[in-house]
């Protein structure tokens, strides 16, 4: 007699509710991610580099915070870039083109807490209350 197979339940861990976006050789993403381990804050790391830029994920940013406040004009890529390129970014769908095609220009880290906020660069005193 043939027994009817029994379903098997896959339980998968629950991914961390916090995300941290940028690049990994980035000091101030280095700092932030080194804050959260020492605070023992379990966390999920998405590289621009290898993963890219999340589109859905970047129009919640700039939702949240702005294109502005999002867009890194004071860094090494952006100093780099093509005057035109520089002056192209005028709203928000060009900066979004920009920040697509060169994800160094995002400030970093961007960070999804739960609950669906998001912070842009590191500063501790300001986390103690998110985590």
């Amino acid at each position: 007699m043939t027994r009817p197979a029994t379903p098997v339940k896959t339980i998968a861990a629950p991914a961390p509710a916090l995300v941290v976006f940028g690049i990994p050789n980035c000091d101030i993403v280095k700092k932030a991610r080194a804050w959260l381990t020492d605070h023992g804050i379990d966390h999920q790391f998405h590289d621009f580099k290898k993963l890219g830029v999340p589109v859905p994920q970047l129009h919640q940013w700039i939702d949240a915070v702005g294109f502005e406040k999002l867009l890194n004009r004071r860094g090494p890529t952006w100093r780099k870039l093509e005057a035109a390129t520089q002056a192209s970014v005028v709203d928000e769908p060009s900066a979004i083109n920009v920040m697509v095609a060169n994800s160094s220009v995002i400030k970093r880290p961007v960070v999804q807490w739960p609950g669906g906020r998001f912070t842009v660069g590191f500063d501790g005193e300001a986390w103690q209350g998110l985590k």
